[in-house]
């Protein structure tokens, strides 16, 4: 199982809409709208690497508002 945390920035306004609308994609475990350089950040997982690229550039990086994304793979040394 491979996760990731994705930071995203929005348009103005749009944060709770688009946290809203990622949170109902498979594979999102949490998707919150929060302050800062980003406005929401998402926890999400997937049995493979390829497939959780799958998720952010097919389904989470095509939801209206989004501007710009960052996948941080969670890694356990």
């Amino acid at each position: 199982m491979v996760q990731a945390y994705i930071l995203i920035q929005t348009e103005v306004g749009k944060a709770s809409t688009v946290a809203e609308s990622i949170g109902k994609i498979a594979g999102v475990i949490q998707a919150e709208d929060v302050t800062g350089p980003y406005d929401v950040i998402v926890r999400a997982q997937a049995d493979t690497v390829d497939e959780l690229g799958r998720i952010v550039v097919a389904k989470i990086q095509r939801v209206d508002g989004i501007t710009r994304t960052l996948t941080c793979p969670v890694v356990h040394l």
